[in-house]
């Protein structure tokens, strides 16, 4: 061992004096082992919603979306259809019809979005068909059309499979305001009700046949896009950029990120912000660092005074503070990994920390650990404890021998 490592470890485990400056080193460490703990929590819930959001919204919407600037017909996507059929990615595809109509029962109203899909290709690109808690998704039902709700929109419209609502449609309601024609109204038959767990589909979206959608927007033989599943979701931005490379001239490509880009941007604020408060934990830590290491250069004078009349350069000086301030980060880190780490597996395994299963859909708060998060919060530690010695390590360096050994 090298002797600047070996005198740095010994000013930092001296037994001898265990005075004020050994409190402070102490608590030094302390504090950077609660902040790395923690961060490592903190971060860990983070991805742990991260993940359940992103679980809720994938298993219910599809990979990749494709639309046109303008309503054209189903045969305009041809060319795609006849490549994503051949392509090895693509586990299915499905065209749609998407638009607001006000729905109509007995008892409310409510304006919701009104998305026609064909029941026989959803499956592969969508988990609604898995999501159906009452009924059914068939959409012809006793030649009359069918039409699929969320749980909370049934509940908020008062109606169970086997009801029949009007849908009035926006098409043709400038000609209905000037009183030159009627407002467009279907009935549907309520076919079946879905629970995604999403309060925003569950609330304001309800599904009908394509052709029913087609005539009730009145859009003929047009769609507004096409969706698509992949077989892996990663596959996802590659996937976006080969279908850009060749398409993106006449459709817009919009992967399932980018369907929900605002919610994923806010959540990724949340976390970095998160990550700025806590720290701040370790940045108290280093402060207290910092002035426990310019303790010991005032404490140990005469021994600097000593090595530097013995020969020791003004660099391994610095070198021996420097490292002090890198092991108190490293004990701090590894002891605040471990606490960290525990902590989370108690909550997964035992839930410290329970959420009402009558309100939320998880027993618990959820956690999941990323290795990268770990080596972040690992050097952002050690790196802050290696900043605040660079101050008291030049002062140590710049020691005049004989001013430090005079009055010894």
């Amino acid at each position: 061992m090298r002797f600047e490592p070996f005198i740095a470890l010994r000013y930092l485990t001296s037994r001898k004096q265990f005075g004020f400056v050994t409190v402070i080193s102490m608590i030094s460490i302390v504090g950077v082992a609660i902040g790395v703990a923690a961060l490592i929590v903190v971060l860990s819930v983070f991805n742990g919603f991260n993940g359940l959001v992103s679980s809720i919204l994938i298993n219910f919407d599809p990979h990749i979306r494709v639309e046109s600037p303008q309503r054209v017909e189903q045969s305009a996507y041809r060319k795609l259809i006849e490549y994503i059929e051949t392509h090895p990615e693509v586990r299915g595809y499905s065209p749609y019809v998407q638009g607001k109509a006000m729905l109509l029962s007995r008892n409310a109203m409510r304006v919701v979005h009104v998305k026609g899909i064909d029941d026989h290709r959803i499956g592969g690109v969508s988990g609604l068909r898995e999501k159906i808690v009452l009924g059914s998704l068939t959409f012809q039902s006793e030649h009359r059309n069918g039409i699929v709700l969320g749980m909370a929109l049934a509940d908020r419209l008062g109606v169970v499979v086997g009801d029949t609502l009007s849908v009035i449609s926006p098409a043709g309601s400038e000609l209905a305001l000037l009183r030159q024609s009627q407002p467009l109204i279907r009935r549907f038959h309520v076919v079946g009700i879905y629970e995604s767990n999403n309060k925003e589909y569950d609330g304001s979206f309800a599904y009908v046949g394509l052709a029913a959608a087609q005539a009730l927007f009145q859009v003929h033989e047009d769609v507004h896009g096409m969706e698509l599943r992949l077989s892996s979701l990663d596959r996802a931005d590659s996937f976006k950029a080969e279908l850009q490379k060749r398409f993106g001239s006449s459709f817009r490509i919009l992967t399932w990120y980018d369907l929900h880009a605002e919610l994923y941007t806010v959540m990724q604020v949340e976390r970095w912000m998160a990550y700025a408060i806590l720290c701040m934990i370790i940045g108290v830590a280093s402060f207290n660092l910092l002035g426990s290491l310019t303790m010991t250069v005032i404490e140990k004078t005469r021994d600097i005074g000593i090595l530097k009349s013995m020969g020791v350069v003004e660099k391994s000086i610095r070198r021996i503070y420097t490292l002090q301030g890198l092991f108190v980060g490293m004990i701090g880190s590894i002891v605040g990994l471990v606490v960290g780490l525990v902590l989370i597996y108690l909550q997964q395994k035992y839930h410290l920390f329970p959420l009402d299963s009558t309100v939320y859909i998880i027993p618990a708060i959820p956690t999941e650990v990323h290795g990268s998060d770990l080596f972040i919060v690992v050097v952002t530690a050690v790196l802050l404890c290696s900043m605040a010695a660079l101050y008291p390590a030049r002062r140590a360096a710049s020691l005049v021998p004989v001013e430090a050994i005079r009055w010894e």
